[in-house]
């Protein structure tokens, strides 16, 4: 764990710490019996938290450790974590709380960029890293922001992925498609290609995506 995410991490603690952690967390009454938080499968109480089993504030309270095993683990889904943020209207919260979220999110995604293959627990690629952006009903445009300003091999590798993987269709946020676009980001893959043109496999990626950027650009 790098010390950015360690120190967005104890932020979240901070802020989150008026929030009691309970052993116990009721459930609706249909559901079943009460729930003990220490015996339960943490994937399973991440869909149902805030829902059917306990309440936002029990959510709020376990939501630095939901973060802490994002990136430390791969048994959560990303997508269901930051999903609940949107459930609870999570931009209603105080400021102190909302930019506790914000900076995790921020040095979550340097990091990711920073490693290729990324090492980040359950944040796999960029890919899954921006999906989740949608879940938390959050814009990517300044994570695309931070994308712009990372250079270096890991995040060029990170970028002919994305591309190679993106579907170039309606359903892609249509923020996302215009940065995809730009005549600076076909330059940074062919500056890329020509830094590994002695990796046939690398060299490759980025001419490929290079042509899908082009042609997606004349369209």
């Amino acid at each position: 764990m790098t010390d950015g995410i360690a120190a967005a991490l104890h932020d979240l603690e901070q802020a989150f710490a008026r929030y009691p952690r309970r052993l116990v967390l009721e459930r609706c009454p249909h559901c079943g019996p009460p729930v003990r938080v220490g015996d339960a499968d943490l994937f399973w109480l991440s869909l149902k938290l805030g829902n059917t089993i306990g309440t936002a504030d029990d959510a709020k309270a376990l939501l630095p450790l939901l973060f802490e095993r994002l990136v430390t683990t791969d048994e959560l889904d990303p997508d269901i974590i930051l999903g609940m943020l949107a459930n609870l209207n999570w931009r209603s919260w105080s400021p102190a709380e909302q930019n506790a979220v914000d900076r995790f999110l921020d040095q979550t995604w340097r990091v990711l960029l920073s490693e290729f293959p990324p090492r980040i627990g359950a944040f796999h690629d960029a890919a899954s890293f921006l999906r989740s952006l949608t879940a938390a009903t959050l814009s990517p445009t300044r994570f695309l922001a931070v994308w712009d300003e990372t250079t270096g091999q890991s995040a060029d590798r990170h970028l002919a992925t994305f591309i190679e993987g993106a579907q170039f269709s309606t359903r892609l946020d249509p923020a996302i498609r215009q940065w995809i676009t730009r005549e600076s980001l076909q330059t940074r893959l062919f500056h890329a290609f020509e830094r590994e043109s002695s990796d046939p496999t690398w060299s490759a990626a980025f001419a490929n995506a290079y042509d899908l950027v082009s042609a997606s650009s004349s369209v």
